[in-house]
C-alpha cells in the first residue's frame, strides 16, 4: 500500500503524509509563480496597452502562444521589455516596430500586409478561386460530354448492321 493508513500514534505515517503535502504544495506554487508577472504602471491606460501588446505578440520560443500566455524565459524577457518601453513613453507603433526589427513578421499573430506577406494573407483565397475554376471547368466538360448526340442517321445505321452481320 503506497499510503499507509494513519493511525493514532503512528508517527512515521504522519511524517510521510506531511512530507508529501509539503512537497506537493512546493511544486504547485513554483508553477503558479512562474506564470505570473507583476508589473507596476503609472496609469490604467499603460496597463491596458501592456495587456493588448502581450496578447498580440507571439512568443518566439513557444511559437503558438502569445506573450501573456507563455511561461518561457524568452516571453518573460519580452514582457519585461514591453513594460520598460511602455513606462519610457514609447508608442505601441514604436514597440511593434522594435519587435518587428528583432523577430520579423513572425512576432505578430496578425502579420502586417506587405509584399512578403501578400501570399500569407490572400493565398488561401487565391487557391480557393483556382480550385473553384478547375472544378467548374471539369463540371462543364463533363456536362458537354453527357449531352453529345449519339443518334445515327439511316445510312450509318445500315453500315453498322452490315458490320455486325459480317462479324457473325
Amino acid at each position: 500500500m503506497i499510503f499507509p493508513r494513519i493511525q493514532h500514534g503512528n508517527k512515521v505515517s504522519v511524517t510521510l503524509l506531511m512530507f508529501l503535502i509539503v512537497l506537493l504544495s512546493m511544486t504547485m506554487t513554483s508553477q503558479l509563480s512562474a506564470q505570473v508577472d507583476t508589473f507596476q504602471f503609472e496609469t490604467e491606460e499603460q496597463q491596458k496597452r501592456f495587456r493588448k501588446l502581450s496578447n498580440e505578440l507571439r512568443c518566439p520560443m513557444c511559437q503558438n502562444t502569445n506573450l501573456s500566455g507563455s511561461t518561457g524565459g524568452v516571453a518573460e524577457d519580452l514582457r519585461r521589455e514591453v513594460h520598460r518601453m511602455i513606462t519610457q513613453g514609447m508608442s505601441d507603433k514604436d514597440i511593434e516596430q522594435f519587435m518587428f526589427e528583432r523577430y520579423g513578421d513572425f512576432i505578430f499573430y496578425k502579420p502586417r500586409l506587405t509584399a512578403e506577406t501578400v501570399l500569407l494573407w490572400f493565398g488561401p483565397l487565391i487557391f480557393l478561386l483556382i480550385g473553384g475554376a478547375i472544378g467548374f471547368g471539369i463540371w462543364r466538360r463533363a456536362k458537354v460530354v453527357n449531352t453529345v448526340d449519339v443518334s445515327l442517321d439511316k445510312k450509318q445505321q445500315e453500315h453498322l448492321r452490315q458490320l455486325l452481320d459480317n462479324q457473325q
